[in-house]
């Protein structure tokens, strides 16, 4: 049966996916980061930009493991997250109440990611890709702290100015 991807080809094109959406974020973390109202959130934005990047320079390492060139494929899921949180920073909302909906878009974005690259580390184990799926675990585990980190952002008093500010 010619012409079948494998299971191997599944991994890459979701690699170049991610890749994708990890440059996409790289565009749009400053631009929420200049958005956000609250300093913390400012900084946690800023953060996430630094460790973006670093996800970027593994998933390079991670393509060079697998021996094939580093390149993303359109990720339509981040342009759509991205697009949703544009609109958010366009629709006039009280400063607070910005930031309770840019901590919203931001742990939409993490959730996205987590599952992929929890899927990506599942795909490379399978296949006995260990470096590759040690490397992913990696980034994983940075974006659940990152979630981890946004909700207690928003949980601690974000979202409590954002009700007062209504």
């Amino acid at each position: 049966m010619a012409g079948k991807k494998s299971m191997r080809d599944l991994l890459i094109e979701e690699l170049r996916d991610v890749y994708n959406a990890e440059k996409q974020l790289t565009r749009a973390l400053p631009k929420m980061a200049r958005a956000a109202h609250s300093e913390d959130l400012k900084t946690a934005f800023k953060e996430h930009l630094e460790e973006t990047q670093g996800q970027i320079e593994r998933l390079e390492q991670v393509f060079e493991k697998l021996d094939v060139r580093a390149r993303g494929k359109l990720c339509h899921a981040m342009e759509g997250l991205v697009e949703e949180a544009k609109d958010m920073m366009e629709e006039g909302l009280e400063p607070d109440v910005l930031d309770a909906a840019l901590i919203a878009a931001a742990q939409k974005v993490e959730h996205y990611e987590i599952a992929s690259y929890g899927t990506l580390q599942a795909y490379a184990q399978a296949l006995g890709e260990k470096e590759v799926a040690k490397l992913l675990e990696e980034t994983l585990k940075e974006e659940k702290a990152t979630d981890e980190r946004l909700n207690k952002l928003a949980c601690g008093d974000i979202n409590k100015k954002a009700v007062k500010a209504a």
